[in-house]
C-alpha cells in the first residue's frame, strides 16, 4: 500500500466520521480491521491490502487529528469558498479538503503542495471537475493566506 492509497482511506474514513457517534479510538480500530477490508475489498480495491505500521499510524494520525479539528477545518474551508454556504459543499469534498488541511497545518513534514496535490487526485475520483477546481481553488487560497510562514 501506497501512502497515496493511506490517504485516500484516511478521507473515506473522514466521510464516514459525518455517520458515526463512535469515539474516535473505537471508530479506528473498527473500520482498520482485517474484517473490514475483507468486507470492502470486492467493492474497492484500496481495501485489498491492510496498512502496514506505519500507514495505519499515519491513517490514524490523519482521521483522529480531522475528527479533533473539524470545527477549525471547516471555518477554514467556508472562509476560502467564496460565494458558497458550508452547507452546500457536499461531505465528500469536506472530508477531502480536511485531511488535505489538517495535513498542511499539523503534518510539517508532508510539503503543502504534495497534501493539495493529492487531494486533487482523490477528488478527480468522487467529484464533478468543477467541484474539483472549486476544491483546488479553496486549497489554494488557504495555503497561501494561513500558511504563509509554514
Amino acid at each position: 500500500m501506497t501512502r497515496n492509497t493511506a490517504r485516500e482511506i484516511a478521507t473515506h474514513l473522514a466521510y464516514e466520521l459525518s455517520f458515526t457517534d463512535l469515539p474516535i479510538d473505537a471508530f479506528l480500530d473498527l473500520h482498520l480491521s482485517g474484517e473490514s477490508f475483507d468486507d470492502l475489498a470486492p467493492e474497492c480495491d484500496i481495501y485489498a491490502t491492510l496498512p502496514n505500521e506505519k500507514q495505519d499510524r499515519y491513517i490514524r494520525r490523519l482521521v483522529s487529528g480531522v475528527s479533533e479539528h473539524a470545527a477549525e477545518l471547516d471555518t477554514y474551508i467556508e472562509r476560502y469558498a467564496k460565494g458558497w454556504r458550508f452547507d452546500r459543499i457536499s461531505l465528500v469534498a469536506s472530508a477531502i479538503m480536511r485531511v488535505a488541511m489538517f495535513e498542511m497545518m499539523y503534518m510539517p513534514d508532508i510539503p503543502h503542495s504534495v497534501s493539495i496535490n493529492e487531494a486533487v487526485e482523490i477528488a478527480k475520483k468522487y467529484e464533478a471537475p468543477e467541484t474539483v477546481k472549486f476544491m483546488n481553488g479553496i486549497l489554494g487560497s488557504f495555503l497561501r493566506e494561513e500558511m504563509k510562514e509554514s
